[in-house]
């Protein structure tokens, strides 16, 4: 089998250049991590992340934080829970092997050129909390709170969850504009808690 070599150029606005040497052709790829002070100015300047916190920022992603309401699982089906005032000290307790749904405090506006991706905190996966693979927000998408898919993996312990705890980070991606964007073929808008599936 024969390989065709490939070279990388790499800029630091975030476009990469492949280049094909033998066949002579390009392709430019514009799309790129945010950094930390990238986030700050797309936060400030455009609400990217409201509301915004600086001691919340990582080098390439953001911490967020779990917001006051959960949908949990009944015979019924998913019933909104308000987990407004608790606290570390007292918790909600999520019991093993539960699913629920949870949601952020942060609202976000994901202009038409940055998508946006959730990643659990490490340590939230250690402790046995896990996160389905729900993960990706398109350009678009705005005015909302990110809504989680949590589940208690362990089989013994129950886990706390609280009003403003860690749980998780948004990683930016800055690319070119698609010619369609979230918010005109999307369900999940302006949704200010979180959110039950719409089919």
């Amino acid at each position: 089998m024969f390989y065709r070599p490939l070279i990388i150029f790499r800029y630091g606005d975030g476009a990469n250049i492949m280049f094909n040497y033998r066949n002579c052709f390009f392709v430019l790829l514009i799309m790129a991590i945010l950094a930390d002070h990238e986030i700050q100015k797309e936060s400030c300047n455009n609400t990217l992340i409201f509301p915004f916190c600086t001691s919340q920022l990582n080098p390439a992603s953001y911490d967020v934080l779990l917001g006051p309401n959960l949908m949990i699982e009944t015979p019924s089906g998913l019933q909104l829970l308000s987990i407004d005032g608790s606290s570390q000290a007292d918790p909600y307790e999520f019991q093993p092997q539960e699913f629920l749904l949870a949601q952020t405090i942060e609202i976000f506006n994901l202009p038409k050129n940055i998508a946006a991706e959730f990643r659990l905190k490490s340590s939230r996966a250690r402790e046995g909390i896990d996160q389905a693979l729900a993960v990706w927000c398109d350009p678009g998408w705005t005015g909302s709170t990110l809504t989680l898919e949590l589940r208690n993996n362990r089989r013994m312990a129950s886990l706390p969850l609280w009003h403003g705890m860690k749980i998780g980070q948004m990683v930016f991606h800055k690319l070119a504009k698609p010619e369609r964007d979230y918010a005109e073929i999307g369900r999940y808008n302006n949704d200010a808690k979180v959110q039950g599936s719409r089919g």
